[in-house]
């Protein structure tokens, strides 16, 4: 006897992969607009020879230059050579600095000693420091894993200041008074409504971190390899398309360690992630 439950045919198309459906979207397909709209001013300021852009090179000798940097095995390891920079300097900052803001966000001793050197210290440019540095560490490895650990760490310290200080006291004191320890409370209360800071933080300061890698490795570009050193050795043998693979390697590896930085944030936050 049938049951009398009808089901409804099973649908032959399948359902696109999420990652998919957002990678291949409207958004994707402005930006790729955007990207060939781009290429063909670029191409068009070349031919027609704008002023002040008329050394530009054109698209076809930069695609022609990148296709013979990708087939070389210097060309990566220039990338390996940078991106280990900015690990270790970037590393060393987050280390730091988020033990270093959550200190004086919590304690008020700490921040009274602390926070005056740090408002004189912290508005030193990053680049500033670099003779500094170079007098003072003895390799030119180190000097840069200073520098490179000098542009976030005072970016990421202020915001994790901030985030303690943003901590709403109600909280804190409804758990002290339902018998939380004061460990519990910096454990499941302070540093989870932190954390937002913190992936600020670190995500204001990968931007700056490129910034000061790239001009340290072309201070020190006859000693150290790197991207920076690539684009600058380019510069001072006239080569105009390795320059612009240089520039365009760098926006690309900039890219890639802020999406790593969204791609950490979207784990340690799982409540912030988009719908």
């Amino acid at each position: 006897m049938a049951s009398g439950i009808l089901t409804a045919p099973s649908n032959p198309r399948r359902k696109a992969h999420p990652w998919l459906r957002q990678s291949f979207n409207r958004h994707t397909l402005r930006g790729a607009v955007t990207l060939v709209v781009f290429v063909i001013l670029w191409a068009l300021v070349v031919a027609f020879k704008v002023p002040y852009l008329r050394l530009l090179p054109p698209p076809r000798d930069v695609a022609v230059s990148l296709l013979q940097s990708v087939a070389s095995a210097g060309y990566w390891a220039n990338w390996w050579i940078s991106m280990v920079h900015i690990a270790v300097g970037f590393v060393a900052a987050v280390v730091v600095g988020v033990p270093l803001g959550l200190a004086m966000g919590i304690n008020r001793t700490v921040r009274r000693f602390v926070f005056p050197i740090f408002e004189v210290l912290r508005p030193v440019p990053p680049i500033a420091w670099i003779p500094l540095a170079i007098i003072f560490w003895p390799t030119v490895s180190l000097t840069i894993y200073f520098l490179v650990f000098t542009g976030p760490f005072f970016i990421i310290v202020l915001n994790v200041m901030d985030g303690v200080r943003e901590v709403s006291q109600n909280h804190v004191r409804a758990a002290l008074s339902l018998g939380a320890k004061p460990r519990d409370v910096f454990w499941r209360i302070m540093l989870p409504a932190t954390l937002p800071y913190v992936m600020t933080g670190m995500a204001v300061g990968m931007g700056v971190t490129w910034n000061v890698l790239i001009a340290a490795e072309m201070v020190t570009s006859a000693t150290e390899s790197g991207l920076g050193s690539m684009t600058w050795t380019a510069y001072t043998n006239g080569i105009l398309p390795v320059i612009v693979v240089g520039m365009l390697s760098i926006g690309v590896a900039g890219y890639l360690s802020s999406a790593l930085l969204r791609l950490l944030g979207e784990r340690l936050m799982p409540w912030q992630r988009r719908i």
